[in-house]
């Protein structure tokens, strides 16, 4: 091997270009090697996994408490119907999170319904167990169902005098479904479809008082 300069040009063998080829082809090889460990390097990975923007998404937190209002109209069948009109009336809600998939809801309401000089009073209160069917995002529907006690009263009239019923409470038995939508971390919004059966309230002197309601919600929940 041999260099020469020949009229101030620098002339190189043969040899030594392949030898300078392939030393620039190893060195490429490991700049292109380390590039590659510093990209797959655990804490790289991770930057680069913070950089890309992720869905966000807002779940409830297992033992969460939710309080809550609903907002919509209360529609009354039977002697409720034949003594009461339907109105649009509020709800309290109670939602505490025993898992991603369940709830227990208590629903608290109290309403009066008047036609005429006649009147109905709705009080109860309905624990139920929630299930969300699925999630998309941060939207789930969902369905509930349980017991509950309620105080049902109706001022009537019976033999052409206007009588109040006795105050008794009952059981009774509750279901219903809707959707909810998670805003954020603190607040939710939703429908909800919700029907109502107390059991028979037995009179002393008078008919029963038998009757059912249901109604139909818009929804807020505050989680904390």
């Amino acid at each position: 091997m041999s260099t020469k300069i020949d009229n101030g040009s620098l002339n190189i063998s043969k040899p030594l270009k392949r030898a300078i080829v392939l030393m620039a082809l190893v060195s490429g090889f490991f700049c292109h090697a380390k590039t590659i460990e510093k990209l797959t390097s655990g804490k790289t990975a991770k930057d680069i996994k913070d950089s890309i923007p992720q869905k966000t998404t807002f779940e409830h937190g297992i033992n969460s408490h939710s309080i809550g209002i609903g907002i919509g109209q209360t529609f009354l069948t039977n002697d409720f119907d034949d003594n009461g009109d339907s109105r649009i009336t509020p709800d309290l809600y109670y939602n505490y999170s025993a898992s991603h998939s369940f709830d227990l809801l208590i629903n608290f309401h109290y309403s009066t319904h008047k036609k005429s000089n006649k009147e109905v009073g709705l009080l109860g209160i309905a624990p139920a167990l929630k299930a969300k069917l699925f999630s998309f995002d941060n939207f789930a529907p969902v369905v509930f169902g349980g017991f509950g006690f309620y105080q049902p009263t109706v001022k009537r009239i019976i033999q052409g005098s206007l009588k109040e019923s006795e105050k008794k409470t009952v059981f009774g038995y509750h279901f219903g479904g809707g959707a909810e939508l998670r805003l954020n971390k603190h607040f939710a919004t939703g429908v909800l479809f919700h029907f109502h059966n107390p059991f028979d309230v037995k009179q002393d002197m008078d008919p029963e008082v038998e009757g059912s309601y249901y109604k139909l919600m818009l929804t807020g929940f505050y989680t904390f």
